[in-house]
């Protein structure tokens, strides 16, 4: 009896089966050849689980597939990547949670041939994304250690439910996909932490720059007399480590509280003779309230003075200001000496917090800096004061006796053979040594640091024509013109004597200002509250080094005839009212000094 083949259909060799289930198998280790070598050829993240997905969907035959991720916290899991529509959104579980979430908790495979008759399948997803879930594989994915990252999802096998050979691709699948997760976390994380590293770095390296930049600060500081010198360093600092197109560094008018430009830097070079009222700008506020403060929009800024950013022709973007703050010492000074400002943040759109923090320590520097430079300043000026106070003492002991003598003589002249015309000379000459006699009384009393108003009832329009009797004789003889304006002439009250010595000084400060003659104008107003007067020059106009200190102790430019007395006295003659006095000055067009003093006589005597 001759043998036969296997029919058809049977699982004989040469079975058609058969041959299409090698097919199959080869097809299988084929992709999973391919799949081990793809995992191992990336480490992007999203690339690596597309991939996957894609693979382990091809290999299992199966509609869709969905891989889940543990969190951080490890309490839940985020689908991210998921097959099918464009539209499904992110799915998160808790672990513990639908098939998913059980399979994560357990470490167990979940094969459903039915997923609606299982209780843990969750129908609300279906709904949601709009896809019918038939039969489901589900596998954890661990990692060299064995603990769960993830879990991997397949749904709907096309012709029959998922079996154990499904089973034994997957975990392969999922071992290998474990794995290559965990490298490519672990890739990213390495990847961020360099990242972070040349962040650090590099803030490392702006941060030791800083401190070298402050260290030659300190050294400048320690270095430098000339605190107008010192101040345009440190400007010049701040605005490197800050960069900014301007700056200015602003100190406070004792008294007043006005704010005056001692350094600046970028911007018009015309701001440096300009005087901001008291809480007036920014810089105004930072000063009164000893509080810094950030503006990257200035325009809209309350306290933003427009008026000078017109004047300057300089609009401000953004604008960093710090207070320049003295520590009370043995001299009792201390507050707010002024602020330091920067303009227009050069890099960026604005000031942040680090760069305000640099200010204030260059703000730190500049204040103990004036406050060093003042103090040596006031010493100074004790001793010079000392030894003016002493010089003066003597000349006036020496002076006592030629005045007696002369006030004798005077007075016998009133019993000569002409009494008219020896008495109009004794008045004359008698007020004159009043006068002489008044202005060592002052030179005294403002040595001595006293105050001796004597306010009275005054006819301006007497006062005026005396003042321009003696002021013809002081300016002829120099070559200088005299204007007098008198616009008012009625009453007013202050210190005659002390009115006449003011304007003495201020007469003789514009002759040595035009050495070559020219032309100095007094106008007189008035107004319900005020008496003003104006005194204006022709000459060379205020040195540019006395610009912000002109009424302080001994500012002088090195004139031959000055002490740095002069105008000082003025002001203290003004302050002594209750007035206020003024200059403004262009370089080659002159000088104009402003003074004010109360017309009523209780306003000046209150004063």
């Amino acid at each position: 009896m001759g043998g036969k083949g296997p029919a058809p259909g049977s699982d004989g060799e040469g079975s058609p089966d058969l041959a299409a289930r090698l097919r199959a198998e080869q097809r299988k280790l084929g992709a999973l050849r391919e799949l081990q070598r793809a995992l191992g050829a990336t480490l992007d993240l999203d690339r690596l689980l597309a991939l996957l997905l894609d693979k382990v969907t091809d290999l299992l035959d199966a509609e869709r597939a969905t891989l889940y991720l543990v969190t951080d916290g490890g309490d839940e899991l985020v689908s991210k990547l998921t097959q099918g529509s464009a539209g499904v959104q992110e799915i998160r579980l808790r672990i513990g949670e639908g098939i998913a979430g059980w399979a994560a908790r357990t470490g167990a495979t979940v094969n459903i041939a039915d997923a609606y008759a299982d209780p843990r399948f969750q129908k609300v997803i279906d709904q949601r994304t709009g896809f019918t879930t038939r039969s489901i594989l589900c596998m954890p994915m661990p990692d060299h250690q064995g603990r769960t990252i993830g879990v991997v999802q397949v749904l709907n096998k096309r012709e029959h439910p998922f079996d154990g050979d499904d089973e034994a691709v997957l975990g392969a699948v999922a071992a290998h996909a474990g794995i290559a997760i965990e490298n490519s976390k672990l890739y990213l994380s390495v990847l961020a932490k360099n990242v972070a590293l040349l962040e650090a770095q590099e803030q490392l390296r702006r941060r030791v720059d800083d401190l070298d930049l402050l260290a030659q600060i300190q050294r400048e500081v320690s270095a430098t007399v000339n605190l107008d010198e010192l101040l345009d360093r440190l400007l010049s600092r701040a605005m490197q480590l800050v960069p900014s197109e301007a700056g200015a560094v602003l100190l406070r008018q004792p008294g007043s509280g006005d704010l005056f430009f001692r350094a600046a830097a970028g911007g018009a070079p015309e701001v440096k003779r300009l005087t901001l009222e008291a809480g007036h700008g920014i810089a105004g506020w930072v000063a009164e309230h000893a509080a810094p403060t950030i503006v990257n929009d200035p325009l809209n800024d309350a306290r933003h003075d427009a008026c000078l950013a017109e004047r300057l022709h300089f609009p401000p973007r953004s604008v960093v200001s710090v207070p320049l703050v003295a520590e009370a010492g043995d001299d009792g000074e201390g507050g707010c000496l002024g602020a330091i400002e920067l303009l227009n943040r050069v890099g960026r759109r604005g000031f942040d917090d680090g760069d305000l923090k640099l200010l204030t320590l260059i703000a730190g520097h500049a204040s103990r800096a004036i406050q060093a430079a003042r103090a040596k300043e006031r010493h100074l000026n004790q001793e010079r004061l000392a030894a003016i106070g002493q010089m003066l003492s003597g000349v006036l002991h020496d002076l006592k006796s030629p005045l007696t003598i002369v006030s004798g003589y005077v007075q016998l002249m009133a019993q000569s053979d002409d009494p008219a015309m020896r008495q109009r000379s004794t008045e004359l000459v008698l007020k004159q040594l009043d006068h002489l006699a008044a202005m060592t009384r002052e030179v005294l009393s403002f040595a001595r640091g006293e105050s001796n108003l004597l306010v009275r009832k005054v006819y301006v329009h007497k006062f005026i024509a005396e003042a321009t009797e003696h002021l013809e004789r002081e300016l002829g003889g120099r070559g200088v013109r005299l204007e007098v304006d008198a616009r008012y002439g009625g009453v007013a009250w202050f210190d005659e004597l002390k009115l006449h010595r003011l304007i003495q000084n201020l007469a003789r400060n514009a002759a040595q200002a035009m050495p070559d003659g020219g032309t100095f104008r007094l106008v007189v107003d008035a107004d319900e509250e005020w008496l003003h007067f104006e005194f204006s020059d022709t000459g060379h106009g205020i040195p540019r080094e006395l610009e912000g200190r002109l009424f302080q102790l001994f500012a002088t430019s090195g004139k031959q005839e000055g002490t740095g007395l002069g105008l000082a006295i003025v002001k203290k003659i003004v302050d002594e009212h209750g007035g206020r006095v003024s200059c403004e000055s262009l370089p080659g067009r002159g000088a104009t000094f402003r003074v004010r003093i109360p017309r009523e006589r209780n306003a000046a005597a209150a004063a």
